[in-house]
Formats: C-alpha cells, sequence, structure tokens
C-alpha cells in the first residue's frame, strides 16, 4: 500500500500575478508501515506536500502514485483514496462539525455508504483506540479540550480504517504533558494497527524519540530523507535551513569539547544517560549490562 510522488510540482494560483511555487521537483516514497517524521522550517512546503499526498490538491505537473495507480488518472476513485490515505489537519476545528463526537466519527464512515450499525461499531473502536472517554460521546466536539479535539479528529479518520494516517502537526497549541500524550497515542497505535503514519512536526525531540525515518523539506523539496541518526547528524546543514538538532546532541556536543569523550549520537534522554553513565569511573561496566 505504498504512495509515492514523482517528480511533483505544484504552484499556487497558476498562471495569475500572484502564482507562488510551492513544491518543485519533489520525489519521495512511504514504504508499508513505517512510522516517518516531516520537518521543515514554516513555508517549506510540508503542508502542500501532505495534501497532494491525499489528493486534496492536483499536482501542477508530476504524478502522486497509490499502489502504482496515478490518484489523477482518469478514472481514478479519489473518494476511496481519502478513505485509505486519512489526512488529519493541523487545527481539529475544520474537521469537527457535528452536533456531538459520535455522530462526528461516523461521518467517514457513512459517507463510504456503511450501514448506521457499520457506523456506530467503526465509530466507537475508532474512539477507542484513541482513549476518548466515554463521557464525551455526547459532547459537542466544541466542549472538548484541546488534547480531546485531537483524539476526537483523529478517531474521525481511524473510523475509515485507512492504511496511511497524515497527521499535520497533531500536537500544536498544546501543552508539554498534552503533546507527549498525543505523541505516546499515535506511537501506540502504529505498533497495534501496523499502518503507515506520516507526522509532521515542529519539535525535533519528538520526532528524534519515536519516530524510524525522518524527511527534511526546504524550498519545497525533500532536503533529506534518512533515520533520526542520519539525520541529525548533519547539524550544519539543518541549522543552515533554519532548523536544529534535538537538545540533547547540543548536549553531547558540548560535554564531548569539554574533555567528556562521549558519543554525540545521542538523541534521547535515555540513551544520553546511558552514554554518560558509561564514562564515569566505575559505571563501565553496570552500563554495558544494560
Amino acid at each position: 500500500m505504498s504512495i509515492r510522488a514523482e517528480n511533483v510540482n505544484y504552484i499556487y494560483d497558476e498562471g495569475s500575478a500572484m502564482a507562488s511555487p510551492a513544491v518543485h521537483g519533489l520525489s519521495a516514497e512511504l514504504a508499508d508501515g513505517q512510522f516517518i517524521g516531516l520537518i521543515g522550517h514554516t513555508g517549506s512546503g510540508k503542508s502542500t506536500f501532505v495534501q497532494l499526498l491525499n489528493g486534496l490538491l492536483r499536482p501542477s505537473s508530476g504524478r502522486i502514485l497509490y499502489n502504482s495507480e496515478d490518484v489523477w488518472g482518469q478514472k481514478y476513485d479519489r473518494k476511496k483514496l481519502r478513505a485509505e490515505v486519512g489526512l488529519v489537519f493541523q487545527y481539529p476545528e475544520h474537521q469537527l462539525f457535528e452536533a456531538d463526537v459520535l455522530t462526528d466519527v461516523c461521518f467517514g464512515p457513512r459517507n463510504m455508504g456503511l450501514s448506521a450499525e457499520e457506523q456506530k461499531e467503526r465509530a466507537l473502536a475508532a474512539l477507542r483506540q484513541v482513549k476518548l472517554d466515554e463521557s464525551c460521546y455526547a459532547m459537542s466536539p466544541f466542549e472538548l479540550s484541546g488534547g480531546q479535539k485531537r483524539r476526537a479528529a483523529i478517531a474521525g479518520v481511524l473510523a475509515m480504517q485507512p492504511k496511511v494516517l497524515i497527521l499535520d502537526e497533531p500536537t500544536a497549541g498544546l501543552d508539554p504533558r498534552g503533546r507527549d500524550e498525543i505523541y505516546d497515542l499515535i506511537s501506540g497505535m502504529h505498533r497495534e494497527l501496523g499502518i503507515t503514519i506520516l507526522l509532521v512536526s515542529h519539535s525535533m525531540d519528538d520526532v528524534a524519540k519515536y519516530m524510524d525515518r525522518i524527511l527534511v523539506m526546504n524550498g519545497g523539496v525533500i532536503a533529506c530523507d534518512g533515520t533520526p541518526k542520519e539525520v541529525f547528524s548533519r547539524v550544519r546543514e539543518l541549522e543552515e535551513m533554519g532548523l536544529a538538532a534535538p537538545q540533547i546532541s547540543y548536549i553531547m556536543r558540548h560535554l564531548q569539547e569539554q574533555g567528556i569523550p562521549v558519543r554525540t549520537d545521542a538523541l534521547t534522554v535515555e540513551e544520553a544517560a546511558r552514554e554518560i553513565l558509561r564514562r564515569l569511573p566505575g559505571k563501565r561496566d553496570t552500563a554495558a549490562e544494560r
């Protein structure tokens, strides 16, 4: 169920005096089952890219292929595409509109032509997957907290049982606890459901902690593609793009500059702690056992 962009270009207001190229010559593939982070400074083309993948935007040129089929082919069913490649917008208010949460989550399955019984069954399963309390089901979506709205919006997409889940800044505006809860939720869903997930984020620390692979966008193209360790080893390049490495990377580099012979490729607190303990006198054996 791979989805692939081939030499894609997209120009806003094409053919007008206000024409603005957002993506150009972009090629990338999301392989089955991967958990992928998409990072880049504001205006780098991230949101345009994910809307192209979902079929909400049509490329000015190039192709978007899902299971080797051009999604803009003459007879292609893009309604089915949007059920299989689900997109959760940055602001959940853009997706929540029904009178109560349960009815809202039923919307996708209803649009797929499922029976009322199947709609409710899928909606309840999705709401349980995102761990939204049952007390919220009969509430208006706009009475929910920010974190609850995110969960409801994700449930609305999950109810369609997508093969690919795309989330555009799902933790924007949340406090640190709320952000951690959403990332833990999404990571757990990835393990349990085995679906492909592409997550747009500005948090380098979270991307390093949770993702298997990172795509870096800059100037409308994929500037870097690799594992977190591969991508964040290129600190100078990232900084030139207006990005940064995780905070732990800078701490480890500072320790090394102070003469402490630690490796600098640690990306999480846990990795850094193990490496520092390994360098402490009398701790070498204990750290090695871990």
